[in-house]
């Protein structure tokens, strides 16, 4: 089913606002990372900025 042109901007939009972060582990450390994930009821994206957010607030990074 093709996408309308309004959802196709509105995406375009939103895409536009993030920032692109590729990470690329070994695939034992990947499928560990992803049952840590499911294991809290989060998606992988949610769980990685998470642990993130954690990370930056306990090491005093400063952020904008």
């Amino acid at each position: 089913m093709p996408v309308s042109e309004t959802k196709r901007r509105n995406n375009d939009k939103y895409n536009a606002s993030c920032d692109r972060i590729v990470i690329q582990p070994k695939k034992a450390i990947g499928a560990e990372i992803r049952a840590a994930a499911a294991a809290s009821g989060q998606s992988l994206q949610g769980w990685i900025l998470q642990a993130c957010a954690e990370r930056i607030a306990r090491d005093g990074a400063k952020t904008e």
